[in-house]
């Protein structure tokens, strides 16, 4: 049997269990017997992860739910491959992401990126039940509390489990955010707002779906909102920016006309 490596009482983070990088991260929530797993990553690794968690003395039958943060394929492409494996557990995800994964939309998911020459195997996943914003997911006497974050994706999710959130895509320790991408469903002022409502949360720490766990920081988290702030007024962003502040400037000065010496 290999040791549990708890990052917090209850929770286990797979690549910190593995003292390796395997993908995103993917939380194991437990209350024993009953666990739960929320992502699983790439399809390479659903195996290996299964694995570990019984190598950790985890009955495979108590498993109770699957659950996606979101429908980005290096969250979920695993997700069938952990239903054939774990046939106990109920599929749980947006209402949206249950739309993404059953077709899959390859545009909405990143599967497909043709300009980058990005084409990555997903298959039709079956999210058997949805869940969002004021549901709670219970787990022997745990409770998570879903939110839906929405900005990197709509149906972006995260969990509060007291004094910790499991925070999705919305921040990561360095300030930076889940990829904003109009072709994505990317909205600048929704993760503006979730990421204030973030800020202002009863929580100690952030466990995101990518990188480090870390304290949540009202200084790091306001100085990204700043940023996305000004995301919003930059043609840099193309159609997830509000509006384009130079391009008043310059009616003004069509109507002005141009004068070299002034300009």
């Amino acid at each position: 049997m290999v040791p549990r490596r708890a990052v917090f009482p209850h929770v286990i983070e797979m690549n910190y269990q593995a003292r390796q990088r395997m993908g995103c991260s993917v939380y194991l929530v437990y209350d024993e017997p009953d666990w739960l797993l929320i992502d699983i990553g790439f399809e390479d690794t659903a195996e290996e992860i299964v694995d570990l968690i019984r190598q950790m003395d985890f009955s495979l039958a108590h498993c109770k739910y699957l659950i996606c943060t979101h429908a980005d394929v290096d969250h979920v492409q695993g997700m069938k491959r952990a239903q054939e494996l774990l046939p106990s557990a109920t599929m749980l995800g947006h209402p949206e992401c249950q739309r993404d994964l059953a077709g899959p939309d390859r545009i909405m998911t990143f599967a497909e990126i043709k300009a980058q020459g990005i084409s990555i195997n997903l298959p039709s996943i079956h999210v058997q039940k949805t869940i969002t914003e004021g549901d709670v997911v219970e787990l022997g006497s745990l409770k998570l509390d879903v939110w839906n974050t929405p900005g990197h994706t709509p149906s972006q999710l995260c969990f509060k489990l007291g004094r910790l959130l499991l925070s999705g895509d919305n921040i990561y320790r360095d300030g930076c955010v889940g990829n904003i991408d109009a072709h994505h469903g990317s909205d600048i002022p929704d993760f503006i707002a979730s990421l204030e409502r973030i800020r202002d949360a009863d929580v100690d720490w952030l466990l995101p779906s990518h990188g480090p766990i870390f304290r949540r920081d009202k200084k790091l988290i306001q100085a990204t909102i700043d940023r996305l702030i000004e995301y919003t007024h930059r043609a840099d962003f193309g159609t997830c920016a509000v509006d384009w502040p130079l391009l008043d400037e310059w009616e003004d000065e069509l109507a002005r006309g141009f004068d070299p010496e002034k300009a």
